[in-house]
């Protein structure tokens, strides 16, 4: 069965070898799947379209806490969005854990549900790249004043009312921590919830890298 009172929202830029794959897994138990393609240069965003999603584009490459705040503001122009769930792009999450989270929503224990990679041990992590995410753990934890093990997952899954009180102004990655703040700061009720991420040999290319995680810590630093 369809969930029908949820939008997916899957920031997209320059993911035409595994969009379509992502999306075409998300319609078979999502709805409403909405990628915002922030000024890919691959056909991404026909690629998407092709798979099932509706697709806004953004004319400039605007960074994915842009494209969030673009495909949030889309998803609540429904007046049935109940749920907001946001999922990258790359092949990373899984769509079991997304449902699981809307279901914890659904049920009425919290009002946003945070994936976590280091709540179970189905996700493979190396040791360097753990240490920087810790890092970046740390100082989240430190500067929003809400204390999660995973700080910048992109996977979460939030009610309309949460939706509705974001304003991502951080573009790049450092919007992740952003999100964690607001939430902090708005009272709202969270729980963490374990998610696999899945490292392939494209996400490692495309930058998901120990890199990566050393550029999420700096930003924050320099926001």
């Amino acid at each position: 069965m369809l969930v029908e009172d949820a939008w997916v929202v899957v920031p997209l830029y320059n993911e035409a070898a595994v969009v379509g794959d992502v999306i075409s897994g998300l319609r078979r138990s999502f709805a409403h799947v909405v990628c915002v393609d922030d000024a890919s240069r691959d056909g991404s965003g026909e690629v998407a379209e092709r798979a099932g999603a509706r697709v806004v584009r953004h004319p400039v490459n605007l960074g994915q806490g842009a494209a969030l705040q673009t495909g949030i503001d889309w998803a609540l122009a429904d007046p049935g969005t109940r749920y907001v769930v946001t999922f990258d792009a790359d092949g990373q999450h899984q769509v079991a854990d997304a449902l699981a989270m809307v279901e914890r929503l659904r049920s009425g224990e919290a009002d946003v549900v945070i994936g976590s990679r280091f709540l179970d041990q189905r996700t493979r992590v190396g040791a360097l790249k753990r240490a920087v995410l810790r890092a970046g753990v740390v100082y989240s934890n430190a500067t929003t004043g809400v204390k999660m093990t995973d700080a910048h997952n992109g996977l979460r899954a939030m009610t309309r009312a949460v939706a509705s009180s974001l304003d991502i102004t951080q573009n790049r990655m450092a919007h992740a921590s952003e999100i964690v703040e607001q939430i902090g700061s708005g009272g709202w009720r969270w729980v963490e919830h374990p998610v696999e991420i899945l490292y392939t040999d494209y996400s490692v290319k495309k930058g998901q890298s120990v890199l990566n995680s050393v550029n999420i810590v700096t930003e924050l630093i320099f926001k």
